[in-house]
């Protein structure tokens, strides 16, 4: 049984007015009485930028919203094509040695038909990158995506870096503009919105553009794709049925590893009682070997007496038969 502390301590860079406002991550702490304890910490902005999994990292409800909706029209624009794939909140692990992995809230990648229940996704492994990666910034980690992640992910060959920026200063009301970052010569050059404030996302042949508090996708045509509620919504629900499904496998996994060390045990005690079973039939057959050895034993012993006896009576027999001649012979003298 895991326990989680209800003090937790705080890092040494986490903001004193709040040090959970970036999020929090579970490490094991083992106490006398709880080898399997857990205790809560509060993650930096470093760690932020360099999640680890199972990190809980704390999203505006819009942010969240925006995010769902991104993912959900790239999806729909991507991968039943079988163009690319999109993953939203997945970490990756780059093939770069010293660049650390990373968390995007949306990166599309070229060269993959079908996802999987990554919760990190490995360029090294899959011999894939992203093409294209969003992030949306939230007020108290914007320093991470405007400034160093440019930086990172020109490094890591990411062709395209959209920023989703919240220039609001966190005061309630969000106010954004976009970022376009793409990769010329092994750097990022920052490009120019179109007239409408739209910018183009390439490998998806999609408009991004702002309308008031949110972002909206656009084609050729200036249409946008699908109703933003009913894509968010759509989003959400298919996240929840993912989650649904996820919480199921491991359930189900759960139960199966459950009935295996169930089985597991039982055959050892099948074994157990099977190898005592043999060493007491052993015991007996030995313990029978030994008995009849015991009674062969005692009746050569029986036959040794009575062959014994037999020689005496014979022996006394012929003396008395010498005594008898002996006194025949002396009366006849």
């Amino acid at each position: 049984m895991t326990t989680a502390s209800t003090k937790p301590v705080p890092a040494a860079d986490a903001p004193a007015e709040d040090p959970f406002r970036y999020g929090w991550r579970f490490v094991p702490r083992p106490t006398p009485d709880d080898p399997h304890h857990l205790e809560q910490v509060p993650l930096t902005l470093e760690d932020v930028l360099h999640p680890e999994v199972g990190d809980f990292i704390v999203h505006s409800d819009r942010h969240e919203t925006d995010r769902m909706y991104l993912t959900a029209v790239l999806r729909a624009r991507l991968e039943e094509a079988g163009v690319a794939i999109v993953l939203s909140d997945v970490r990756i692990a780059w093939d770069i040695p010293d660049l650390r992995p990373h968390g995007p809230d949306v990166m599309v990648i070229p060269g993959i038909r079908e996802r999987q229940d990554w919760s990190t996704f490995e360029v090294a492994v899959e011999g894939a990158r992203p093409a294209l990666i969003i992030e949306i910034t939230s007020p108290e980690t914007r320093e991470n995506d405007l400034e160093r992640k440019v930086e990172h992910y020109a490094r890591a060959g990411v062709a395209q870096y959209v920023i989703v920026d919240d220039a609001g200063k966190g005061r309630g009301k969000r106010r954004l503009r976009l970022l376009d970052y793409r990769l010329e010569a092994g750097m990022y050059r920052l490009h120019p919105s179109d007239a409408a404030g739209r910018v183009h996302l390439a490998i998806a042949d999609v408009w991004l553009g702002v309308e008031g508090d949110h972002v909206v996708c656009y084609d050729d045509h200036g249409v946008a794709f699908g109703d933003y509620a009913t894509v968010v919504r759509q989003a959400a629900d298919a996240e929840e049925r993912a989650r649904l499904e996820a919480q199921a496998r491991q359930e189900a996994e759960e139960r199966a590893r459950r009935e295996a060390t169930a089985r597991a045990a039982a055959e050892a005690q099948a074994r157990r009682e099977a190898e005592r079973a043999q060493r007491e039939a052993q015991a007996r057959e030995a313990e029978a070997q030994a008995r009849a050895a015991a009674e062969a034993q005692a009746q050569r012993e029986a036959e040794r007496a009575q062959r014994e006896a037999q020689a005496r009576a014979e022996v006394e027999a012929r003396l008395r038969a010498l005594e008898e001649e002996l006194r025949r012979l002396r009366n006849g003298a």
